[in-house]
């Protein structure tokens, strides 16, 4: 396994949720289940990635999106695992900590007739614990004031999780300073209001002899 180098403490800096077009809804932004909703429980911390996130992430991704294992780690709503699926993902991995969320994100999946995502009923650090399988993109959007994205980039890192050339999405708020691997190489960057988002690439450690 990969031995990480000491990691600098990550500055937690609380944010607003941002503001929706329709509260308590999400609408996917494209693909085969373009404008489906995607309705929102209250929850504290649960903060749905925007559409404008959305869009300028998944046209990031767009050459790489088709037939994409994903893994989204912090399900919440589900809007990041879904729209993977609109655009045409092989498949994806929910895993949302939260018991009645995630009955109904899964409750979303029957009624959209997503057949090709799972959800995971389990806290997201103890499920990276178990045995490992390598997705090509992951969605790493943590509650941010809980401070996890260090300890779970480790562990998806270190842990087998990461196909060679995966693309990672990171979400944290803006002026958050971020301890992730040294072979995550970033790939783009923006910021949408209070939110700043970043996709990387994983570039393949080789073994000291």
């Amino acid at each position: 396994m990969l031995s990480l180098p000491p990691r600098a403490p990550e500055r937690k800096i609380p944010v607003k949720r941002p503001a929706q077009g329709n509260a308590g809804k999400l609408r996917i932004v494209a693909g085969t289940l373009r404008g489906s909703r995607i309705d929102v429980i209250e929850r504290d911390g649960l903060r749905p990635t925007s559409d404008r996130v959305r869009e300028t992430l998944f046209n990031w991704l767009a050459p790489m999106i088709a037939g994409a294992k994903c893994l989204d780690l912090f399900a919440g709503t589900g809007a990041l695992g879904i729209e993977a699926i609109s655009r045409g993902a092989g498949s994806c991995t929910l895993i949302e900590r939260d018991r009645d969320l995630a009955r109904h994100l899964q409750a979303t999946l029957d009624r959209l007739k997503i057949d090709n995502a799972h959800v995971v009923n389990a806290d997201a650090m103890n499920w990276l614990r178990g045995p490992a399988q390598a997705f090509d993109l992951v969605f790493l959007d943590p509650p941010f004031g809980a401070g996890l994205w260090g300890d779970a980039a480790a562990r998806l890192e270190s842990g087998g999780w990461l196909a060679d050339a995966a693309m990672i999405h990171v979400e944290s708020a803006v002026g958050s300073s971020l301890a992730l691997p040294a072979n995550w190489q970033l790939h783009r960057e923006a910021r949408a209001g209070a939110v700043q988002f970043a996709l990387y690439r994983r570039t393949p450690t080789i073994p000291l002899s």
